[in-house]
Order: structure tokens, then C-alpha cells, then sequence
């Protein structure tokens, strides 16, 4: 009603005749009864017509979806509780057949939980519930009955009794088996590598089915494959929960095992196929909750990797080097054999094998090895056996020296092997220990036994050492750049110096 209408009635019931102040009167009344109309249609605007359980969207076909503003949404005391029921809203399905079907509030915007109830109002007994499916979203999926009615109710996170909501999404499907559910309808795999994709949610297990001996078989799919050649074939899952069994066979009731994997995410199912035998591929969701659709991988297995360790790895011809089998299997078999040859002569079928070489040289050790289904795969490794060794023959010091007198300290160093450059650290006696007073690096080249290079030192008596009364010395002589062979005769001592 507007104020021109209420003026109209007023005239009317004055005689067409009033003042000035009757007119005012009528016009905030006219206000106010506008008002009022507004604040009716406010209110009617905010609320949620499916709120309430006898005013559930009932959905006639599949797939569904639906967006709602529930911020309006409240909790009806006769609300089921247990799978939080604030701010609930309704939706039902009364499917023709038996289905599998999946709800879910992907894209909503708050936590929701989803539940799926049959039954009637005050009296519902729960069929699903989830809370936080993926991040605050919620799924569920379950095997429906024809001609029963399935509520679902569609809340926020956590609890019961409470109003509001927010932006939500609503949407339900019928989940279909896979195509290749059945035996019969095994997919057909031409060539590999090959890779298919099956969401296994409502895949079912026929009479006779059978069971793989390492998983229970929940719902499955089924391939086949003949290969043309020999070869050892690898199948994988990328999803756990998801295991792979392979027969050979012509029906479902005739079928001989070959293998099975449980965590084939993990450990792919590889065996060694026959040329012209077909090979049936049986993959189950043995979890019942599997995140998504299965990924089924089949490929020709991959040659293992053979590797070698050595330590050390700078060896001299006094040196037992230890030899490591590192080789790996990429399609989970596993090495079962070996065989070492060590570049002279020698040869080995040991995981962990120790050889010697007595003579410097440059040696290509070979590795070979073999999986359990007869893949092979080698690697070469050279092995250079150098023998560095230097040694101090002579520390050459005088008989006795006085405070403040610089004293020659002479090392002698031998070489009968390789041009080496060679650290010589000189250190004196002190009470407790020794401290180092110099050091001096020099190339020494190779010289016949009997022949040195002589590194010379100075040192200058201090008071210190004249309180001590003697001092001897000590000379260590370091390879630049590699291990000596034969560290013993590295350090020597001199005869002490009277002070």
C-alpha cells in the first residue's frame, strides 16, 4: 500500500475536506505501514526454502548441483546430530534403480559437512558422513537402493544446534562401474608403454571372481595383453590401496595365477611374459575408500642399473680394496647374481668383494649382473693403484747451543716412486707437548735408494728452552694431494740439543 492510496481513504472518510496537520498524520502513518512491508519483505528475502527437512529440494534427475546463500540457515531441533547440524539445509533423491551415488560441497566457501540419512523426520538413521574430504569440503559416495529415499544435509563445521552458513555448492551424481568391470569386457592393451585411467569407486566383483591370494578384491577392473616377444613386463599403480594380480586363462572360472602385488604404488609387479600368451591383469581396490581414480601403468620392465663401489678409491699396492655391488633393479626384482673381474686376471661372484693389486697400474674393473627374471646390465670402473710414499731418513741437529744462537736444523727426505710436492712441519719440545716452529714445501723428485732432498730450518735458542735445558725436535713430512702408503716413517725425532 503507498501513501497516495492511504491519503484517497483518508479524504474519503473526512469528507474530502481535512487540515494541515491531519495530513501530516496520515503521511508518517502511510510511512510507517511501508516500512513495515519493507522490513516483511527483508525478511521473507533472507530465508532458506529448503531449511528445513519437510522442505528439502528434491531432486528429480542426475546429475545435480545447486548454489546457496545458507547464512540464513538454522538447526531445527529435530535435526539428526552427530554429523553437525548447524545450519542445515536439505536436499532428497529417491533413485529408480540401484546406484552408486556421490555427493559432495566442492567450491563452497566455509567448512561444511555432508551427511546422507534415510528415514523419516525425528527418526533417521545415518548412511554417510564426512567433514574435510579435501581441505573443508566434504564427499561421500555409497551404494543407493532403488525406490528408497536418501536425505542429505548439508551443514557447517562443528556441532549441533547452531544458525549460518555461507556460500555453499551442493552437487550428487550417479558413480558408473568402469567399462571394463567385467571379465568379458577386459580392456584390450595393444602396445606399450600403456597407461589407463578408472575411477574404481562403484566397479563390483563378479560370481567366481578370483581372489589374488595377496589383497582382498573389493572392487576391480581387468585388462589383457599378449606380448609378441618374450619380455619381462612391469605393472604399477600410482595410488594406495590399489593392488594388481595377473592370470593366464581363457574364462573367469579358468584362470591360473602368475603373480600379485599389494602396494603396487610402491613395488610394480614385473614377471617374465611368453610371447603369444594373453595375460590378464586383475586390479582391486582392496582399501574401500580409494582418493580418486586409479592410474594402471604397463610397460616393458627397464634393464637394472649396475654400479660399482671402491674404497679407498686412491689405492696403493699395499692396499686390500674393498669392491661394493651398488646395482639396483627399477622394476623391483631384485640382482641375483653377480660376477667381478678386476682387470687382472682375477674374477669374483661375491655382493661385497676385496682384491688386491700388488703392482701400480691403471685397472678396468667389469661388473655384471643378472635379475631373478634374467635382465642384465654391466658397468666399468678404472681403479688407478698408485703407491705415493716418502719418509724421513735423517733429522740432522747440533750436539748443543746457548740462549740467543741460531741453530741449522737439517731433514732428510727419500722418494724412490713418483715426483711428489712434500710439506715438511718442524716443532720443538715444550713441557707437555710440542709446538711448531716452521714449515717449509718443496718439490722432491725421485732419486735412487740412498739419495735424499734436504729441507733446511733455522731456529734461535730462547730462554725458555735454556729453563727446559734441552730441546728436541720433530719433522713430519705431508703429500700434497695424496695418501701416503706408508705414513710410519713420516715423523722422526731428533737426538736432544743441549741448552
Amino acid at each position: 500500500m503507498n501513501t497516495s492510496n492511504l491519503y484517497r481513504q483518508a479524504c474519503s472518510r473526512f469528507g474530502g475536506g481535512i487540515g494541515r496537520r491531519a495530513r501530516l498524520l496520515i503521511t508518517l502513518a502511510a510511512g510507517f505501514a511501508v516500512a513495515a512491508v519493507g522490513l516483511d519483505t527483508a525478511a521473507h528475502a533472507d530465508t532458506v526454502a529448503n531449511d528445513s527437512f519437510a522442505n528439502a529440494t528434491v531432486i528429480s534427475s542426475l546429475p545435480f548441483g545447486a548454489a546457496e546463500d545458507t547464512s540464513q540457515a538454522t538447526s531445527d531441533p529435530s535435526d539428526p546430530s552427530g554429523c553437525s547440524s548447524n545450519g542445515s539445509v536439505w536436499f532428497s533423491f529417491t533413485p529408480s534403480s540401484d546406484m552408486t551415488l556421490q555427493a559432495d560441497t566442492f567450491a563452497s566457501r566455509y567448512d561444511t559437512v555432508l551427511s546422507a540419512w534415510t528415514g523419516t523426520q525425528g527418526s533417521l538413521n545415518q548412511v554417510a558422513c564426512n567433514d574435510d574430504y579435501i581441505g573443508t569440503q566434504s564427499k561421500i559416495t555409497f551404494s543407493a537402493t532403488a525406490g528408497t529415499t536418501y536425505h542429505f544435509m548439508v551443514a557447517f563445521c562443528c556441532g549441533d544446534g547452531g544458525n549460518g552458513g555461507g556460500d555453499m555448492q551442493f552437487a550428487l551424481s550417479q558413480i558408473l562401474p568402469p567399462v571394463n568391470d567385467a571379465f568379458a569386457d577386459a580392456t584390450s592393451i595393444g602396445a606399450l608403454p600403456y597407461t589407463d585411467s578408472q575411477d574404481l569407486t562403484a566397479a563390483t566383483v563378479e560370481p567366481g571372481e578370483p581372489a589374488s591370494g595377496c589383497f582382498s578384491t573389493n572392487n576391480t577392473e581387468w585388462y589383457s595383453y599378449t606380448p609378441r616377444t618374450t619380455q619381462s613386463i612391469m605393472a604399477s599403480t600410482d595410488q594406495y590401496g590399489a593392488g594388481i594380480a595377473v592370470y593366464t586363462g581363457s574364462s573367469l572360472s579358468g584362470l591360473s595365477p602368475v603373480g600379485c602385488e599389494f602396494y603396487t604404488y610402491y613395488q610394480p609387479l614385473t614377471f617374465r611374459a611368453q610371447a603369444g600368451t594373453t595375460y590378464y591383469f586383475q586390479v582391486a581396490n582392496w582399501y574401500g575408500n580409494l582418493l580418486g581414480p586409479v592410474n594402471f601403468h604397463l610397460a616393458v620392465a627397464p634393464d637394472p642399473v649396475a654400479q660399482i663401489s671402491a674404497s679407498p678409491v686412491d689405492p696403493s699396492s699395499f692396499d686390500v680394496v674393498h669392491f661394493s655391488d651398488s646395482s639396483y633393479d627399477p622394476a623391483g626384482v631384485g640382482i641375483s647374481s653377480r660376477t667381478w673381474d678386476f682387470g687382472d686376471g682375477a674374477m669374483s661372484t661375491d655382493a661385497e668383494a676385496t682384491h688386491r693389486y700388488p703392482v701400480d697400474g691403471d685397472y678396468t674393473v667389469h661388473l655384471a649382473v643378472t635379475t631373478s627374471d634374467g635382465r642384465t646390465a654391466s658397468a666399468s670402473q678404472v681403479v688407478q693403484v698408485r703407491t705415493h710414499d716418502v719418509a724421513i731418513t735423517r733429522l740432522s741437529v747440533p750436539n748443543s747451543a746457548h740462549v740467543g744462537q741460531t741453530i741449522s736444523i737439517t731433514v732428510y727426505v727419500q722418494n724412490t716412486r713418483y715426483p711428489e710436492t712434500v710439506e715438511v712441519e718442524l716443532a720443538k719440545s715444550i713441557p707437555g707437548g710440542f709446538l711448531q716452529t716452521g714449515s717449509l714445501t718443496e718439490s722432491v723428485p725421485v732419486k735412487q735408494a740412498g739419495q735424499t732432498t734436504r729441507f733446511a730450518f733455522s731456529y734461535t735458542v730462547t730462554s725458555d728452552d735454556k729453563a727446559a735445558g734441552k730441546i728436541t725436535f720433530r719433522a713430519d713430512a705431508i703429500i700434497y694431494g695424496h695418501r701416503d702408503a706408508l705414513p710410519a716413517d713420516n715423523e722422526l725425532l731428533s737426538t736432544p740439543v743441549k741448552v
